[in-house]
C-alpha cells in the first residue's frame, strides 16, 4: 500500500469518527468509547505510515 492510499485511509476514518465526537460533545458516553477506539486506530496507523516512509528512506 502507498504512503498516499495509508493516509488517505487515516482521514476517511477520522472523517467518519466526527460523528461520534459530536454526540459525545452532547453526552453520549458510548460515543466517547468509540472515538477513543478510533483515536488508537489512528495512532496505530500513523506509526504503520511512519515505519513505511523510514524503511523507504533506508531502502
Amino acid at each position: 500500500m502507498s504512503v498516499e492510499a495509508m493516509v488517505q485511509k487515516m482521514i476517511d476514518e477520522l472523517t467518519a469518527a466526527l460523528g461520534d465526537a459530536a454526540k459525545h460533545d452532547k453526552g453520549n458516553s458510548a460515543a466517547g468509547t468509540r472515538v477513543r477506539k478510533a483515536m488508537q486506530a489512528a495512532k496505530a496507523a500513523a506509526q504503520e505510515v511512519r515505519t513505511k516512509v523510514q524503511a523507504d528512506k533506508n531502502a
